[in-house]
This record gives C-alpha cells, structure tokens and sequence, in this order.
C-alpha cells in the first residue's frame, strides 16, 4: 500500500488547452480518472497530494472528488507553493483552484508567504515528493516540459527508496478516446 500518491503532468498551455471548454479535455479527464480508479485498486493509496496548478494537477484533484462516492477513504491534500499561487491565473483556472481548495481535506501552504523567487517552486517540487509514497505523472519522454521539474526529484527517491513512478501515457489517453467514442465507458 503506497498512502500518498503526488500527481503532477504538463500545464494546459503545453497540452494546447487554454480554457476548460477544449473538445479533448473530457477525454483527458476521463482517462485521469480511469488512471486513478486503477491504481487505487492496485495499490489502494488513500490521499492524492497535489498543489493544484492548472492541468493534470486539477484535473486529477476533480477526478478523485468525483471517485469519493465510490472509494469513500480517499482524501484530497492540496499543498500550494506559496499564498496567492492562482492570483495571475485565467479565470477558468481560478475557479477550479478555488473549487478544488474547498474540497481538499487537507490544505496547506508550503512557503508561507507570497511569491518572492523561484526557488519557492523548487522548494514545492522536492517538498511534495518528499511527503508522498508514489507518484503518478501524465508524461512523455519526447516531449519536455513542466513534469521534468517533479521528475527530477522523484527519481533520485526511486533510485534510493522503494518509490514507484507511474505515468499516464499519450497511449493510454488515446485509448480512452477510442474507448469513449465506440461507448465502451
């Protein structure tokens, strides 16, 4: 049993999504969820650790709010780098950072100030790394991006400790696309 599991992925803008209302980004959440609903199978963690930046981070924040009926255990922690992270987000972003703030069982800010320099994100990376028993990344080796930051982190505590690394694969996601549009799900 790995009890906290982190998630992280890229950022909207990486994935081409700029607002909520993106035709792919049901099926991206769908595949989140699945993701998810399966690993809490497999390895029955109980809290999902995220700082709630815009992405796979709130999308995987509203998936498990949305797999609480099923799996009454699981608790959502949201650990924010710093006070004010949402304040230059779009209001789409906002909103759901707002929604998923007052949803969190757990929430917290790891620096307890505003923003004052990037190491406060550095610091966010290693810190929730360093709090959690597994970590589920939305990634692909080809193509860089914001996930490399927790990656960094993550692999050294895989290397050193029992740590796994899952990852939500462009592959899976296509599957559940396929599997959305021939009414599988």
């Amino acid at each position: 049993m790995y009890e906290v599991l982190a998630v992280t992925g890229y950022k909207p803008h990486e994935l081409g999504i700029f607002n909520q209302k993106h035709p792919h980004l049901p099926y991206l959440k769908k595949a989140i969820q699945k993701k998810l609903r399966a690993l809490k199978e497999d390895t029955d963690f109980v809290w999902l650790l995220t700082s709630g930046q815009p992405g796979v981070e709130q999308w995987a924040a509203e998936a498990l709010i949305g797999l609480k009926d099923e799996y009454p255990d699981l608790k959502l922690a949201t650990l924010a780098p710093f006070y004010n992270q949402d304040e230059r987000w779009k209001e789409d972003w906002k909103t759901a950072y707002e929604f998923i703030w007052e949803q969190s069982d757990y929430k917290d800010f790891i620096s307890k100030c505003p923003y004052d320099n990037p190491a406060q994100l550095k610091m966010k990376n290693q810190f929730i790394v360093e709090k959690s028993s597994a970590f589920l990344v939305l990634y692909d080796e080809a193509t860089p991006g914001s996930p490399d930051f927790y990656l960094t982190y993550a692999n050294k505590k895989h290397e050193a400790a029992d740590y796994p690394i899952f990852y939500l694969t462009p592959e899976e996601i296509e599957d559940s696309v396929r599997e959305e549009q021939d009414g599988w799900i």
